[in-house]
């Protein structure tokens, strides 16, 4: 595909994520504003969860504006990386509203409110309905790139958060059993909590360097000792920069003749080559030091 469709996706993804932080930003503000008058523990944490995904779709759109810029002489690889910091800026803020969940739920549980009912069930609809919108919005963009996918899944759970809202405005309303708002104040916290976690989890480990899943660098060294004239692969190292973008650098021993008789230069193409289609992760940015046997003598400690 030509530049010119990557940048109409590009329009395209930013259009959709902008009338989703729209649409989300409207029903945050009613729920906040409901959760005060109503006094609503479900009403407020799915406020809450709202808050982290309108901010999670504002760094979505930022982020997909800002990976289209260009890399500079400062930033060799662009803007790429900022989506892993909005991630886990994004999933900081979700745990937190997590815990405070579980924790205001079990004193409400204890000691329940006085609620109003009739305005958390016409909240809970709204959210509904706004989720559902902005599911419509996003759907068509959702397989792009993770960060599309990433804001597709924000909103379907902020349709569940608002999902238990309206059950527990009905319970109340026919029961009189108001408990049930902390309860589903925890069922959100639940829905939050794993999520908040993997994506943590996912954010720490691009920014720790770890090799990127799928890619099996005990499979990569053998590929490449595998290579004729190739005696030995050593400080091979894979990692993300940002999503879809691995890297891959190793310092790879030749036979002293492949320096002299010019065969360095079409090994160089079978090593990268070889990390390009070979495994279930692409690596397109790859860089090999090609070493004679008697170099290591002069660098400093190697690692594996």
């Amino acid at each position: 595909m030509g530049a010119g469709h990557d940048h109409g996706v590009a329009r395209a993804n930013r259009t959709r994520l902008g009338i989703a932080l729209a649409i989300t930003s409207v029903v945050l503000v009613a729920e906040v504003v409901g959760a005060l008058v109503t006094g609503s523990l479900a009403l407020l944490v799915d406020a809450g969860h709202m808050l982290t995904d309108a901010g999670g779709l504002l760094m979505a759109l930022l982020a997909a504006s800002a990976m289209t810029r260009p890399p500079t002489e400062r930033r060799t690889w662009g803007w790429a990386r900022i989506e892993i910091l909005a991630a886990g800026a994004q999933a900081a803020v979700l745990l937190a509203v997590g815990v405070y969940a579980f924790v205001e739920g079990v004193q409400r549980l204890l000691a329940p409110p006085e609620l109003a009912p009739g305005g958390l069930l016409a909240l809970g609809i709204l959210g509904l309905v706004a989720n559902f919108a902005s599911v419509l919005v996003l759907s068509a963009g959702r397989g792009h790139n993770l960060n599309m996918r990433a804001a597709f899944l924000e909103v379907v759970n902020d349709a569940f958060g608002s999902l238990a809202v309206i059950i527990s405005a009905l319970v109340i309303q026919f029961t009189g059993w108001t408990r049930v708002d902390a309860l589903a104040g925890m069922v959100i916290a639940v829905l939050i909590l794993p999520r908040a976690v993997a994506i943590l989890r996912q954010a720490g480990s691009v920014l720790l360097e770890t090799v990127p899943q799928g890619l099996d660098l005990g499979q990569v060294r053998a590929h490449l000792l595998g290579l004729p004239h190739v005696t030995d692969v050593h400080d091979l190292h894979a990692s993300l920069i940002g999503t879809g973008l691995p890297v891959l650098t190793a310092h790879v021993v030749l036979e002293d003749r492949c320096f002299s008789d010019g065969h360095s230069h079409e090994l160089l193409d079978q090593l990268q080559e070889c990390v390009r289609q070979h495994f279930d992760v692409s690596v397109e940015h790859s860089t090999f030091q090609l070493e004679p046997a008697g170099h290591s003598g002069h660098e400093n400690d190697t690692h594996a």
